[in-house]
Order: C-alpha cells, then sequence, then structure tokens
C-alpha cells in the first residue's frame, strides 16, 4: 500500500521470515525425529538489561522455529579464561548445536577473541573467521546471520542480480565485507563505499540496489539513488526515542522502487536466518558425528 509521494513497495521483513521460520520448523521437527533436537545456548556477560530484547525476540523465534533455546547470564566478573572455559565445555557438549554471544560485553572481553573460542559447526552467527572467510571461496556454509538476511531481501525482489549495479555502503568485517563477496558470488557488480570514499553518492546514484550498513541516521537522501533502485537499509539507531536507519526515509521512499523499513526490514530476517543457521549447524554436527563415529565392517 501506497501513499500520496511514496514510490517505494515496502519490503515486509516480517512476511519474510514467517516464511522462513516455517520452513526452519519442517526441517527441525526432522532432525528432533532422527535424534538431533536443534538446541542454541545464549551468553550474556554481566547486564543483560541492553541485550534483553534481542535475547527475548531469539527465544520467541527459537520456539516458533521448533529450536530449543536456553539463555545463560554470567557475572561481569568472570575472567577472559572462565569464559573461554565455558565455550569449551560447550563446542564439546552433543547436545547444544549452537552458540550465540550477545553484545554488549565487558571491556576486558574482547568479542573477536571470543567468537574465535566457538567452534566453527556450533557458529551460528557467522562471526568465526573461518565462517567469514569461506565466503570468499563461496562456500557459504554458516554466515553472517545479518549480511545472510540482507542478500535473501534482495532475492525476493523481481530483479535479475546476475549483472545487477550494486553498492554496498559501509565495509565491516561483518555485514559489509560478507556481502560484497555473498552478491560477487551470485555474479552481481558491487562497489563498495566507506569513509575514505570521496563521492558516496556519485556511486549510489548509478546503483541498482543500495545496502546501506553504518549506523550513520539519514546517511542516504532520495536524491542519492537511481529512480526505482532497491534500498536495504541495515541500520539500526535510536532517535528522539523511535528506531531509525540509516536512510532519510521520506525522502529515500519518493525514490526508490523497493525499500526496507526499519524497523520491520532487515531485523526479522536476521533473526529468523539465526534458526536457519542453527538446524543447519545440527545437520553438519550430524553428519560429522556419523562420519566420526559410524560403525564399519570389520
Amino acid at each position: 500500500m501506497k501513499t500520496d509521494g511514496i514510490r517505494a513497495a515496502l519490503i515486509d521483513g516480517k512476511a519474510i521470515a514467517a516464511r522462513m521460520r516455517t520452513e526452519t520448523a519442517a526441517e527441525a521437527a526432522e532432525l528432533a525425529a532422527l535424534g538431533w533436537q536443534p538446541r542454541l545456548v545464549s551468553i550474556t556477560v554481566g547486564d543483560g538489561a541492553a541485550s534483553e530484547v534481542y535475547v527475548r525476540n531469539q527465544q520467541r523465534t527459537a520456539e516458533n522455529a521448533g529450536v530449543e533455546f536456553e539463555a545463560r547470564t554470567y557475572p561481569e566478573t568472570i575472567s577472559m579464561e572462565q569464559l573461554v572455559g565455558v565455550l569449551q565445555g560447550l563446542n564439546a557438549d552433543p547436545r547444544v548445536n549452537g552458540i550465540i554471544i550477545q553484545r554488549p560485553l565487558p571491556a576486558h572481553i574482547p568479542v573477536k577473541t571470543l567468537q574465535k573460542a566457538v567452534h566453527p559447526l556450533k557458529d551460528v552467527e557467522g562471526m568465526h573467521p573461518a565462517s567469514i572467510g569461506n565466503i570468499v571461496y563461496n562456500d557459504l556454509a554458516l554466515g553472517p546471520c545479518t549480511a545472510v538476511a540482507a542478500v535473501e531481501i534482495l532475492k525476493t525482489l523481481p530483479l535479475k542480480i546476475e549483472g545487477l549495479d550494486v553498492t554496498v555502503i559501509g565495509h565491516s568485517e561483518i555485514v559489509g565485507k560478507p556481502i560484497a563477496f555473498l552478491l560477487m558470488s551470485l555474479g552481481a557488480t558491487v562497489t563498495v563505499c566507506h569513509h575514505m570514499t570521496r563521492s558516496v553518492a556519485m556511486h549510489s546514484r548509478a546503483a541498482d540496489a543500495v545496502f546501506v550498513a553504518v549506523g550513520k541516521p539519514g546517511l542516504v537522501t532520495g536524491d542519492m539513488l537511481k529512480p526505482g533502485a532497491a534500498l536495504i537499509d541495515i541500520g539500526i539507531n535510536r532517535v528522539d526515542g523511535k528506531t531509525v536507519g540509516d536512510a532519510d526515509f521520506d525522502s529515500c521512499a519518493k525514490v526508490a522502487g523497493w525499500l526496507t523499513p526499519v524497523p520491520g526490514g532487515v531485523g526479522p530476517v536476521t533473526v529468523a536466518t539465526l534458526m536457519k543457521n542453527a538446524v543447519l549447524a545440527t545437520r553438519m554436527q550430524m553428519a560429522h558425528y556419523r562420519a566420526e563415529y559410524a560403525l564399519t565392517d570389520v
């Protein structure tokens, strides 16, 4: 539904996520029948108020997707060595199929070190260096959830990705760069813009699709878009008590052909992707255990 002056068709992330959850639940039930019930463990360190909403949303989505979910909270005083020991225990537990590390973390716990401690087969967030590195080789096993979700949204649009001109604004290790590699593997021509790019608008105006993930509200405006282009807004910012993206919604909606709202766009699909990864991780672990421990003829 459009209103006067609005050109863009709003992309319903909640509807996309609902379809994904239905598919995930069917796969989870199939695995459970084989004795492999998908199960996630969430790790929060210190005051959980900052991540409470995310944990609650993840738990609700997990239940709807047929994935068991356990939330654990550890004191802020826990040492890095103790926390790594916790993760090693979870890595070794065949009843745990995925590990989620909630942010923010205390200053003495470097998130990258913690991500490296999660076994790649249980890295449902797709944050382990091996998970991200595999994308370069077109081996998308457990990819970074936000990046995968953003690309999945583009796939739902009536656009041929092969040969599509795409501009990615933002080049973080877990969103911007993986998006670029994922799109290149699908045949798109990708330009990546960052804080040293001389003219972001020059690149974005030439693109058939624009992804933005910077964390700066109002960064992308309507005059920076090609008429009819798709705009995937990944930013999450709080402005005057409201959650907004990195795009100036009003001006972009008058130019873009398709636009993700914030909230309700990439966010729900990201959480659904996390559950999809949980089921995929479970299937990969089942195959691994069978290969390692299966009885063979003597």
